[in-house]
This record gives structure tokens, sequence and C-alpha cells, in this order.
């Protein structure tokens, strides 16, 4: 038995459901003129003078995309501030505004200011005490400050014996 018959039976299938393919044969078997070879040099260039163009498209698409967006804001933002602007062409609203936020008052009017109306139960918890070991300092922390570096600055070395 020649060598090309010892290559055939070990590459035979060893059984009908699994077919077996011997590489070097089929690597061998490809040919690869010149026409081959230009038209895979043309297909390795077209792909890399396509790609940076691809990328620059994607990048401007999501851009454009951005920008509608930033868009489509600024039209929701103008709508909203032209809903404002007639709002205080209403009479009505600017002096409710002036009474609620600068607490303005027509002559003749007795104006109460309610602080502080809840009840000791209905306090947030934020509002509680934090401990019952810290208390508020019934002394001016700034005038104590000063008057301490005034008196670190006033005092005297110490001299060595």
């Amino acid at each position: 038995m020649n060598e090309e018959g010892a290559r055939r039976t070990a590459s035979a299938p060893s059984s009908p459901s699994r077919s077996q393919v011997d590489v070097r044969d089929w690597v061998g078997r490809l040919r690869l003129t010149a026409f081959t070879g230009i038209m895979l040099g043309l297909v390795v260039l077209a792909a890399l003078v396509l790609v940076p163009s691809v990328g620059t498209y994607l990048d401007q698409r999501q851009q454009i995309a951005a920008l509608r967006q930033a868009v489509t804001l600024g039209k929701d933002e103008i709508a909203e501030l032209r809903l404002e602007r007639e709002r205080w062409a209403d009479p009505a609203y600017v002096t409710a505004q002036a009474r609620e936020r600068l607490y303005y008052y027509r002559p003749g009017e007795v104006v109460y200011l309610v602080d502080d109306d809840l009840p000791p139960s209905a306090i947030p918890q934020e509002q509680a005490p934090v401990s019952e070991d810290v208390e508020e300092a019934r002394t001016d922390w700034m005038a104590q400050l000063v008057r301490s570096v005034a008196a670190a600055g006033l005092a005297r070395p110490a001299v060595g014996e």
C-alpha cells in the first residue's frame, strides 16, 4: 500500500454517522491564484477604508440623537417659561406671590405669622434632640474663640532653667 492509500484509509470515516476531514488534504487542495490574491487585497483595502468612515457615521448619528434630545428639552423649557410669563402677567398672581414670598400686605390688614404651630407629638424625628448629653451652649462661641486666641498670643513663653 502506498502513502496516498494509507492517508485515505486514515481519513476514511470510522462510522457512517461521523465524517472525518483531513485538514492537510483540504489545505493542500486550495490554490491561491493571482486573481484571488488581488481580490483578497481589494477586500482588505476596502475594509481599511470603510471602517473609519462607518465609525465616524455612527458617532455622528449619536451626536444627532443627543442634539435632537437637547432641542426637545429646550422646547419644553421654553413652553414652561412662556406659561410662567403668562402667569406673571396676571395681577392676581403677582399679588399672591408678593403676599406669599415677601409677606406684603395691604394697608389696614392685620397679618398673623404662625411659627411652629405643630404640637410636640407631631414634630418630625429630624428635629428631635440628638442626645440628652448634648446641650445648647449658653455662651457665644465666636467670642470665646477670640478670647482664647488672644490669651494664647499674649501668654509669656516658659523659660527653661
